[in-house]
């Protein structure tokens, strides 16, 4: 493969998708607004030409009638509808959804589906039907739809090409490269091909790991890149690099090789940090001096928990007797529970939320993870979990500052000192405060070991990393959207 070509290559990073998505979709929703207000004006010509007909007026007498009457008059809110669609689509930003055409398919169905059962409840309950167009709404979801989906089919072809011409090897075929191979098969849509391993150890020489064979030595990278036309190099190297092999890296780069780190890509595929392959000097480049954020995000992050604070305990007051009596008829008292939590810093603090498990959910005193399906879980408790309306009282917290809209769990102290003991930088989750929703509570289920455990926190450090504003709103969109699909945990 020439240099030029590898330097041509296009590199859509999962950012760069997200944001190219968002941009198609927006421009989408826009052109469906207006042609579907295209669509309603030439519905109320029709309408009103034939009553004129009907009514025995000439058809010329008619257009100059219905000429002279102003459009139809549409309210502020049919312009954002963009908005609402943008909210209905949040969760097929996710790469596994966004390059899956089955899946893209079904989303779009199920949001176009949600957004008509929103606006069938609104008209049946409004005391003004006439101001809810049946048409202009109608109209926009059909539209919307259709182009986006042959917008999302496009990005998926795009999406597919970027992945064949992505071409990658990755130098050292140990636990760093090998959690690579593994993680690499189950993928159901890929942005890059692996094609296999580089190695010094000449006992893995020819041998395959997770279906991937050690090509080569370090010695041979530059003819191994030609061979099998290697766009990208991944350095899964724990440890220190030789200067032979480093000086082969650096000529591959030169020659427009991308060379990426094993924990980059490890983000990329996953959406979390690699905790059981990260050194010390590497924590504290990229972790420990990423966590450092402005000033301005700070306070702009205190203003949005103080205003989502506030309607949330809006909410709450609204709710609360309805969810209060159906606690007490199907289980009894109490309706709340409280318990201590560690905040910022290791801060004790005490969380409120609905009860949704048994009385004696510990009757032996001890803290208990809660499972899928477990038995401990009220019916009634289970919906509350499934809509995320037992957290409502934790809005309490968040006025208080104790915690956060979007951050990581709180956790018990209890469970704390247990899981610090046994999964590296477990407490580094007590960076920043802990969170009603979080990047691990929407991407992962329940955990009920200590591997499982290891998973969220990954997620937990990748949101510490990489924490803003646009990703905070892209958890709290994802939360209203579990919130309707009745999907929480």
């Amino acid at each position: 493969m020439s240099e030029n070509t590898r330097t041509a290559t296009l590199r859509l990073r999962p950012g760069e998708q997200r944001t190219l998505l968002f941009l198609g979709d927006l421009i989408i929703a826009i052109v469906s607004v207006f042609a579907a207000l295209y669509v309603w004006r030439e519905y109320n010509f029709t309408v009103q030409f034939k009553a004129l007909i009907g009514a025995g007026f000439s058809e010329a007498r008619a257009l100059v009638l219905i000429q002279q009457q102003v459009g139809v008059e549409v309210p502020i809110w049919f312009y954002l509808l963009p908005a609402v669609w943008l909210l209905l689509l949040v969760d097929l930003y996710e790469a596994y959804i966004a390059g899956s055409g089955r899946k893209t398919t079904r989303g779009i169905a199920v949001a176009a589906f949600i957004g008509l059962a929103l606006y069938s409840f609104v008209f049946v309950f409004t005391r003004d039907p006439n101001s809810l167009p049946r048409v202009g709404v109608g109209a926009f979801l059909v539209f919307a739809a259709l182009l986006t989906l042959a917008w999302r089919m496009v990005f998926i072809r795009i999406y597919k090409r970027t992945g064949e011409l992505r071409r990658m090897l990755v130098i050292g075929a140990g636990k760093a490269g090998q959690t690579l191979a593994e993680l690499y098969k189950p993928l159901g849509t890929r942005s890059f091909n692996l094609i296999g391993f580089v190695d010094d150890d000449r006992r893995k020489l020819k041998k395959t790991f997770y279906g991937f064979k050690v090509v080569g030595g370090s010695d041979q990278l530059l003819a191994l890149i030609d061979e099998y036309h290697i766009t990208d190099l991944v350095i899964a190297i724990n440890g220190e690099i030789q200067g032979a092999t480093f000086q082969m890296i650096l000529d591959a780069q030169e020659n427009g090789v991308e060379v990426t780190r094993m924990p980059t890509l490890y983000e990329e595929m996953t959406g979390r940090l690699p905790i059981h392959h990260l050194e010390s000097d590497w924590l504290i480049r990229s972790f420990v001096d990423a966590v450092r954020v402005s000033g301005l995000y700070e306070l702009a992050k205190r203003v949005l928990d103080i205003a989502g604070g506030l309607i949330g305990i809006l909410t709450l007051a609204i709710l609360s007797p309805f969810i209060s009596l159906a606690i007490v008829l199907d289980s009894g008292f109490p309706i709340l529970y409280t318990q201590e939590r560690l905040g910022k810093g290791g801060k004790r603090f005490r969380i409120y939320k609905f009860r949704t498990m048994r009385q004696d959910a510990e009757r032996e005193g001890e803290a208990k993870l809660a499972e899928e399906n477990d038995p401990r879980i009220t019916r009634v408790g289970d919906f509350l979990r499934k809509t995320r309306l037992d957290e409502f009282p934790q809005f309490w917290n968040v006025l208080r500052g104790d915690m956060s809209i979007v951050g990581p769990r709180a956790e018990r102290p209890e469970l704390v000192a247990a899981f610090q003991r046994q999964v590296p930088f477990y407490r580094a989750r007590l960076l920043v405060k802990p969170g009603i929703s979080g990047w691990a509570q929407i991407n992962y289920g329940y955990y009920a070991s200590v591997t499982e455990m290891a998973v969220k926190l990954e997620y937990d450090l990748y949101y510490i990393k990489h924490r803003s504003l646009a990703m905070d709103f892209q958890i709290i969109l994802r939360t209203i959207g579990t919130v309707l699909r009745r999907t929480g945990r």
